[in-house]
């Protein structure tokens, strides 16, 4: 049995992450102003493929269970699921309601003027087959974009 669920395990193909921050990745994010982040849809949602050894079939199932984001400045963020993306229906300055981030400085003194910002994706694979069922927790995905982040000062003047 553990051959053909190691073989349909390694038959999965699990998809990178894409990420998505609001600001866009294209534009500059701002030092206390909130960071919304999220994995594109696409790339979270379950993903099942069928092997089969000497007769025994087995189907293994892979989902997403959770994304924990680097941030570049030390930050670290747990999310419970590919986070929320942004639209016009919030607040422009309200915080991401399950995958967000405040930057506390800016990225003006780092190489190439960014934050390394990156995400891992981690999967467990379900299985069942032969009359019998398991998991095979800890499959990871990774991806890293660069992140400008700046600050906004004001100068009060009489």
């Amino acid at each position: 049995m553990e051959t053909v669920v190691q073989r349909a395990v390694q038959r999965l193909t699990l998809p990178d992450p894409v990420i998505r921050t609001s600001p866009d990745t294209e534009f500059v994010q701002v030092v206390h102003v909130p960071t919304w982040m999220w994995v594109e849809r696409s790339t979270w949602g379950p993903v099942s493929v069928t092997a089969a050894v000497e007769g025994v079939s087995v189907t293994a199932t892979a989902r997403p269970r959770r994304a924990v984001w680097s941030m570049g400045e030390g930050g670290r963020v747990v999310c419970r699921g590919p986070g929320t993306p942004y639209s016009s229906a919030y607040d422009p300055g309200a915080s991401s309601p399950d995958c967000g981030y405040t930057y506390r400085r800016a990225s003006v003194g780092r190489s190439g003027g960014a934050f390394t910002v990156s995400v891992e994706v981690f999967w467990d694979v379900e299985w069942q087959g032969g009359g019998q069922t398991g998991v095979v927790p800890g499959q990871v995905k990774r991806a890293q974009r660069q992140l400008v982040v700046d600050e906004v000062q004001a100068v009060a003047v009489r």
